[in-house]
C-alpha cells in the first residue's frame, strides 16, 4: 500500500493512504542505510493486524532541513509589511533558500493595512522585479485567503517567514479551525515569539501545507560562490553574456549583469544584496 507521511512523532509515522491514516514504524534496514523517514516522503507500507510497517521510501525530489520535510513543490514566503518591521535581507535569504531547493516561490505580504504606500511600493517593486508572484492579504480579516487557497491546490506547500508575520493565522483560516498555535508580537522586542513546534503535513483539500517553526535569522553558509548566481532568477537571461568566463558579476569589467543593473533591468537593491552575500562567501573561504 502506498501513502504519504504526514506526521512523525517519537519513531511513529502517520501515513495518509486511500484507506485513511495508518500509524507505522520504520523497518530497521533504513537505520542501517542511514535513511530516516521524513514528513512528505512517499512510502510503501505493509499492514498486518492493524499494525503498519514502512517497507520502502521512494526517491525524494528535494529535502528541506528546517523544517524537516521532503517533496515540497512550492514555498509561500510570508512577510508582514509592518509589525514586525520587514527585514529585506532576511526576505532575500528566504528567496535564495527556496531557489536553492528548486521551489516555486509565491511571496505573500500580510498586514497590508499597517504599511504606507511608499514602503509597500519599494519592497513590492523589488520582489516583482525578480518575476515572483506577489499576493496581498489581511489574514485576520480573511482578505485574500481565497487567493492563497487556490495556489495550494495539487501542491505540497511550505509556509516560511519570520515569527509574528501571521503564518499560523493564515493556515488556521485556510483550514477553518485551530491547527497551529498563534502567538503575539513581543511588545518589548517587536519580534514574533516562536509558536509552531513540529513539521506536519496538513490536508487542505487538493493539496498539503506544512507550517514551519518561525525564526528571525537564516544562514545560507552552505551556498557556494558558483551556486549563488543561480539563486537569483532575474540574473539568468544575462548569465553567459559577460566578457569573462566565470564572471562573478562583482568587480569584473563588461559584466552583463552589472550593465543590466545600470540600465534598471535588474533591481539595484537585489544586486547589492547579491554582492554583499558574495563577499561574505568569499571572506568565509579565506578562513
Amino acid at each position: 500500500m502506498q501513502g504519504t507521511i504526514v506526521k512523525g512523532i517519537a519513531g511513529f509515522y502517520y501515513i495518509k493512504t486511500d484507506e485513511g491514516i495508518i500509524e507505522c514504524k520504520a523497518r530497521g534496514k533504513f537505520r542501517h542505510n542511514e535513511l530516516t523517514p521524513m514528513v512528505g516522503d512517499i512510502v510503501e507500507i505493509e499492514v498486518k493486524n492493524g499494525k503498519g510497517v514502512i517497507d520502502k521510501i521512494y526517491p525524494r525530489s528535494n529535502q528541506l532541513i528546517r523544517p524537516a520535510v521532503s517533496n515540497v513543490t512550492q514555498a509561500l514566503v510570508v512577510f508582514a509589511l509592518k509589525n514586525p518591521e520587514i527585514n529585506e535581507d532576511l526576505l532575500n535569504k528566504f528567496l535564495i533558500n527556496c531557489e536553492f531547493n528548486n521551489l516555486k516561490v509565491i511571496v505573500c505580504f500580510n498586514k497590508l493595512d499597517l504599511a504606507s504606500s511608499e514602503e509597500t511600493n519599494e519592497i513590492v517593486d523589488m520582489i516583482r522585479s525578480t518575476g515572483y508572484e506577489v499576493l496581498f492579504i489581511k489574514a485576520k480579516e480573511g482578505y485574500g485567503i481565497d487567493q492563497v487557497k487556490e495556489k495550494l491546490k495539487k501542491n505540497i506547500t511550505v509556509f516560511c517567514g519570520p515569527s509574528g508575520v501571521g503564518k499560523s493565522t493564515i493556515l488556521n483560516t485556510i483550514a477553518g479551525r485551530e491547527l497551529m498555535e498563534t502567538g503575539e508580537i513581543s511588545e518589548r522586542l517587536r519580534r514574533g515569539k516562536h509558536t509552531t513546534r513540529h513539521s506536519e503535513l496538513i490536508d487542505v483539500g487538493e493539496g498539503f501545507v506544512v507550517d514551519t517553526p518561525g525564526f528571525s535569522s537564516m544562514d545560507i553558509d552552505f551556498i557556494s560562490k558558483q551556486e549563488l548566481e543561480n539563486c537569483f532568477p532575474e540574473f539568468q537571461e544575462y548569465i553567459g553574456n559577460c566578457k569573462f568566463t566565470g564572471c562573478a558579476h562583482h568587480k569584473e569589467p563588461n559584466c552583463a549583469i552589472k550593465n543590466a543593473v545600470e540600465n534598471s533591468e535588474i533591481n539595484v537593491k537585489r544586486y547589492e544584496f547579491y554582492v554583499k552575500t558574495l563577499e561574505e562567501i568569499m571572506n568565509r573561504k579565506q578562513w
